[in-house]
């Protein structure tokens, strides 16, 4: 089995899967820890939550041409989590951090080895869910 069929049976599975664990670890930072959200992480949940419905169906329909709807929202999800990781870790965006609203977007509720915020695993969950949309892609273009 080439890397092409592993993709076109698996890539659907495996990218509902990353969205449903990244969309269930924000419900319990928020609902079970009692962390309030700022905006960007609005925004990052905005563009994941359908992401679980979008590609949960496309699975069980097999709907191998799906990446034409979840690889520009992962593609916008990463941007805004990378956007939001270097607000955190950088003083590149510091001004925008208090902009945020009633929670500055600057704000570390988890700090794992010194790197692994909230946004962080949040873009760590767009990118992986964009490059099997890409190899998906890759894999139906022959």
């Amino acid at each position: 089995m080439n890397w092409r069929n592993t993709i076109r049976e698996n890539g659907l599975h495996l990218s509902w899967f990353v969205a449903l664990t990244a969309t269930l670890g924000s419900l319990y930072f928020s609902e079970i820890l009692h962390y309030i959200p700022c905006k960007l992480c609005w925004y990052q949940r905005i563009l994941m939550y359908p992401l679980v419905i979008i590609l949960g169906i496309a699975a069980v329909r097999k709907e191998r041409h799906m990446y034409i709807y979840a690889l520009p929202m992962s593609i916008w999800g990463a941007g805004i989590s990378l956007y939001h990781y270097l607000m955190q870790k950088t003083s590149w965006f510091t001004s925008g951090a208090q902009a945020c609203g009633p929670i500055p977007c600057d704000v570390d509720y988890v700090n794992y080895f010194g790197f692994i915020t909230i946004p962080f695993m949040a873009l760590t969950a767009f990118v992986i869910i964009a490059v099997l949309q890409i190899l998906m892609w890759a894999a139906e273009r022959k």
